[in-house]
């Protein structure tokens, strides 16, 4: 975790240590299957190899610009946006790091993300749904969960977490373009790498999932200790999730690419990908908020 005044989350450093490990795991299984599918081929675990890292730099160094591309945002300066640069310099300043790029996106639905290869390249982005939904203390505590994301370097862990992912994707991929042959035991090699393609894939996705709810509800915490107002963060939550319900599916659709990044998911309760989602429920964040606002409450 970078150097700042967020609460250290030691579960959140175990569970990023853990799944990453995992995830490690899986790689290295996917690695000797791509070997053994290939009949001991050098040059296909090599291929594989190359693969990943362009994966993860592009990933990694491109992250901030795919999602505001995603959203529409853009960059904006203190003089179109001072109210928001307000807000961010205030949380940097008692967080006590570096300020991001400050961004806007048109977007009617109401959300922030942040994102970033790290603190000291990393832009924090609000939609005009956000801020015409939320009031400005609720504003505020938004962009307290979300600046907790750049300190907690969350954005490599969780691009480190997903290259298996995508290797496996293009591992299943492949298998349509690949030349109709057999392996040494007369399995059809397409077969074969559909098969451990998708073994693979589920599994890191399922990985990447429970770090991914785990991290949101790391964030909250974060946010609530930091400004001392778990109470409105739990507002901006409930009011938002309203707010994301009544949008039309089609707007949501259009936002989803930045699902992950996002302080909630643009789905509905009513939508099945809610089963997948990377964010844990209201219900527990609200559940959560409310033990810490008890725990703050207490004579010290």
């Amino acid at each position: 975790m970078a150097s700042s005044r967020f609460a250290p989350d030691r579960g959140l450093s175990f569970r990023m240590g853990l799944t990453l490990f995992l995830n490690g795991l899986v790689y290295v299984v996917l690695v000797l299957a791509i070997w053994y599918v290939l009949g001991g081929s050098t040059a296909g675990v090599l291929l594989a190899l190359l693969v990943s890292v362009g994966i993860f730099f592009f990933q990694w160094y491109a992250s901030d610009s795919l999602a505001m591309r995603s959203i529409g945002g853009r960059v904006v300066s203190e003089q179109e946006a001072p109210q928001l640069h307000l807000m961010v310099d205030r949380l940097c300043q008692l967080a006590d790091m570096p300020k991001p790029r400050v961004a806007y996106s048109n977007s009617a639905v109401p959300n922030a993300f942040a994102t970033g290869r790290s603190p000291n390249h990393s832009v924090v982005c609000v939609t005009r749904g956000l801020l015409e939904t939320l009031e400005p203390k609720e504003v505020e505590a938004v962009l307290a969960h979300e600046l907790s994301h750049v300190a907690h370097r969350d954005v490599t862990v969780m691009t480190v977490a997903g290259v298996t992912g995508v290797v496996a994707g293009l591992m299943m991929r492949s298998a349509f373009y690949a030349p109709r042959s057999r392996n040494n035991n007369g399995v059809p090699l397409q077969l074969l790498f559909v098969l451990v393609g998708a073994l693979v894939y589920a599994l890191s996705f399922f990985l990447i999932r429970v770090l991914s709810r785990y991290r949101e509800l790391a964030a909250d915490r974060a946010a609530a200790l930091l400004t001392g107002a778990p109470s409105t963060l739990g507002s901006a939550l409930t009011k938002l999730s309203s707010e994301t319900a009544r949008i039309p599916a089609q707007d949501l659709r259009a936002s989803s690419a930045a699902n992950h990044l996002a302080f909630i998911p643009a789905i509905n309760g009513k939508d099945v990908r809610q089963l997948f989602s990377t964010h844990p429920s209201l219900e527990a964040r609200l559940e959560q908020l409310a033990r810490i606002s008890a725990d703050l409450s207490r004579p010290s």
